[in-house]
């Protein structure tokens, strides 16, 4: 029973955030985006690029069927490889997002273009960091670069930005130079928003010194799947006998680990450190 309403409520957050993070999209779009003609990133960039190119040799190629295009296949694969509830709730996403631009009309809150490329960019980045958080995504480019990290243990939303660059270099060559240029200035806002805000693949240290080591272990080892190392010491000034855990954890998992182990020992002493490169097994969680 409690599995059940467990996986009821992952559904009702994961369809909460996926509305939210819709309307989020469509807010920053329709307030920042349109009014000072920016691109957009992604998949739905590529296909308006590919749209003014096809145009300019008598050939019309629309922007919809574009994002059909490059969506449907990559969804197809990662249905197979990242999840189907993951795959169903992104292109939710999708649908949401794109029937909110249909219906709302928000209207611009600056004239200025900086300015709407600053919020622009945080907002557009925090649309993203939700449906994410929400176990679902924006789909496009979202799908490749969540698939690589899935194999990697490592973000790669640079390499994204780094994509959305290049192609908004193409666009500015073709098209102009201006508007190109702060596309990648949003571009860069909102990547480094969701880089912020979203640690699913950061890696993290702690340093544990108890002298509860069996409870500590043993309550550890019975909810997370990480290895745990035990070292036997004794205090520097009380030289009473104490035990040094150490593990690497996913950052997200840190706070409800520390009040695990509190539990066990009140006393315990955690030290978290940042870990930048890791080698040997490591257990992710699947996004679904």
């Amino acid at each position: 029973m409690n599995t059940r309403q467990d996986k009821i409520k992952r559904y009702g957050l994961t369809s909460a955030a996926v509305v939210c993070s819709a309307l989020l999209q469509a807010f920053a779009m329709q307030t920042f985006l349109t009014p000072v003609q920016i691109l957009s990133s992604g998949f739905t960039g590529v296909a308006v690029l590919l749209e003014r190119i096809t145009s300019l040799y008598g050939v019309h190629f629309s922007t919809s069927l574009g994002m059909l295009a490059l969506n449907v296949p990559v969804a197809i694969f990662c249905f197979r490889h990242i999840g189907k509830k993951f795959v169903i709730f992104s292109m939710l996403q999708v649908f949401l997002a794109s029937f909110f631009l249909r219906i709302c009309a928000f209207e611009p809150l600056f004239d200025d273009v900086l300015l709407n490329i600053c919020f622009g960019g945080f907002t557009y980045g925090m649309a993203i960091v939700i449906a994410l958080k929400g176990n679902a995504s924006t789909a496009g480019t979202d799908f490749i670069a969540l698939y690589v990290s899935n194999k990697k243990g490592k973000s790669i939303w640079q390499y994204v930005f780094v994509f959305n660059a290049c192609m908004l270099c193409i666009f500015g060559f073709l098209f102009g130079w201006m508007y190109a240029g702060y596309s990648i200035l949003f571009q860069f806002l909102s990547t480094k928003t969701i880089e912020s805000f979203y640690h699913r693949y950061k890696r993290v240290t702690l340093q544990i010194t108890t002298h509860k080591p069996e409870e500590v272990v043993t309550a550890y080892i019975c909810n997370y799947r990480h290895g745990m190392s035990v070292l036997e010491g004794y205090g520097g000034y009380s030289h009473q006998k104490m035990s040094l855990l150490h593990t690497v954890v996913s950052s997200y998992e840190v706070n409800d680990i520390v009040a695990v182990l509190r539990e066990k020992d009140p006393h315990i002493i955690i030290n978290v450190l940042p870990t930048e490169t890791f080698f040997g097994g490591f257990y992710q969680k699947p996004i679904d």
